[in-house]
């Protein structure tokens, strides 16, 4: 009787615990549950505030005023890849028109019109009718991606080549980088100049391209193949700069863009700004892949500085990253 009553004593003891185990075990649960809840409404309520919750269609909503920008594409004999980049970009929110530099000795064919109209009609948003109109040039030079048009609705201007595509969102996000200073270059492909000192006595300058300024760090120049830029810039370049550096520019064919921040440079005395954006090439690789490329660049930067009797070319290190696009900054 002993035995078998303190045999019960103990299976009664160990059941409590057992029950007083779990029941710990259970309250430990919820209670991790709460903080766990918690802990993720606030984070959720915090990035809701702080604008960090990643909404791309908000960026062309919120943003992008009634009056939006101008694609301006540069294209030569690739009817696929202006086709397809037409087709892309007729889908971003600020888009108002595109002007195509065709520079070809045939003008446009009407099937090349047609097609491209009906890409545009199919692909803009909210009933929106962007134009397109073809900037015909007798003259085939370099110099006519930044002739002036008269009859531009927009002051942005987005200069695009025909084997580059950004996404919508990117477009968008450096617009608004261009609204807050419009007087300068905001594009996506930085470049960098610097002295180099082995070249003797006087000042000789070295043109870097992407390696270099991830190297350094540092770039003074956007280039035109992706860059947003204000209209006037287009008759500052037709009319005011030296007419020594569009000759230099339609004989070499090359450096077109270098100019062009060579002027913007000169005007506000301020850096360019560069945009982080991915890119994604859509066509063969360009004159940048031939022998001699940086030589024959850093000339231009020699020359178009001889012209204006200084280096007006301004190096920076800032970077324009939308923060909605990232988990830390």
């Amino acid at each position: 009787m002993r035995g078998s009553l303190f045999s019960r004593r103990i299976l009664q003891r160990f059941r409590q615990n057992t029950i007083s185990s779990v029941g710990s075990v259970k309250i430990k649960l919820l209670l991790c549950c709460c903080i766990v809840f918690t802990l993720v409404l606030i984070a959720g309520r915090a990035a809701s505030f702080m604008g960090w919750r990643h909404n791309p269609a908000s960026i062309g909503r919120s943003s992008v005023p009634r009056k939006g920008y101008t694609i301006l594409i540069n294209t030569w004999k690739r009817n696929d890849l202006l086709k397809q980049s037409i087709s892309h970009y007729a889908s971003c929110r600020g888009l108002d028109s595109i002007h195509i530099v065709w520079s070809e000795p045939d003008p446009p064919s009407n099937s090349l019109h047609e097609f491209l109209q009906h890409t545009i009609r199919s692909k803009s948003k909210d009933g929106r009718n962007i134009e397109l109109k073809f900037d015909i040039h007798k003259e085939d030079s370099l110099n006519n991606r930044f002739k002036e048009i008269e009859d531009l609705k927009t002051d942005a201007i987005f200069s695009i080549d025909d084997d580059v595509i950004f996404p919508c969102t990117s477009v968008e996000f450096a617009f608004t980088v261009w609204q807050s200073a419009p007087e300068t270059m905001v594009g996506f492909v930085p470049r960098i100049h610097w002295v180099d000192q082995s070249k003797g006595g006087k000042d000789y300058y070295t043109y870097g391209g992407w390696w270099s300024v991830w190297w350094m760090g540092t770039y003074s120049m956007v280039l035109s193949k992706a860059a947003f830029f204000h209209k006037k810039y287009l008759y500052l370049y037709t009319h005011e700069i030296p007419a020594s550096i569009r000759e230099y520019i339609t004989k070499n064919r090359n450096c077109e863009d270098i100019a062009m921040s060579f002027l913007v440079a000169n005007v506000t005395g301020a850096p360019p700004i560069w945009v982080k954006g991915k890119i994604f090439e859509i066509g063969s690789t360009g004159i940048s892949s031939l022998g001699g490329h940086s030589e024959r660049r850093s000339q231009c930067v020699n020359r178009f500085a001889a012209e204006y009797g200084r280096m007006p070319l301004v190096s920076t290190s800032v970077k324009a990253v939308d923060s909605r696009n990232i988990w830390f900054w």
